[in-house]
């Protein structure tokens, strides 16, 4: 019986060791996605295998979804400016074939010190939206 006792003992011991250690890495990861540090440009860019036109529809939409300021929309080039956490932002997209496009999230001022879940979220949405068809949105007639 004892035995029993010390086993479940130990048991308890090492889950509760591993449910703090997982919430920890969690709290500690979102703190690296919020708070200020030097961002690689590497991490700034990420190439997808998507025409130009609907990334940048979809970069809109991730910029839209996580609630940053859309300051201007320039479809023809593929920019868009926006401002989050106080800070301007260029999003750009480049053609780098017909179905094979790049998207470029820089700082407007070239300081590279900003959150990095600025980039990451809006790559994220981005990634989990891909097989979303594009519709078009037709004004109500009042």
């Amino acid at each position: 019986m004892e035995r029993i006792k010390t086993g479940f003992i130990i048991v308890i011991t090492c889950i509760i060791t591993f449910l703090t250690n997982c919430a920890f890495a969690e709290e500690s990861t979102l703190s690296a996605l919020i708070t200020p540090q030097n961002v690689e440009f590497e991490k700034c860019t990420k190439q997808y295998n998507l025409p130009p036109e609907k990334l940048y529809y979809l970069t809109a939409g991730a910029i839209n979804a996580n609630r940053f300021e859309i300051e201007e929309l320039q479809s023809k080039t593929g920019y868009i400016l926006f401002r989050a956490v106080g800070k301007e932002f260029l999003a750009s997209v480049v053609k780098l074939s017909t179905q094979k496009s790049m998207l470029k999230i820089t700082p407007t001022d070239g300081n590279y010190y900003f959150a990095p879940g600025i980039v990451s979220n809006t790559f994220k949405y981005i990634d989990l939206n891909l097989a979303a068809p594009l519709t078009q949105v037709k004004p109500t007639s009042n």
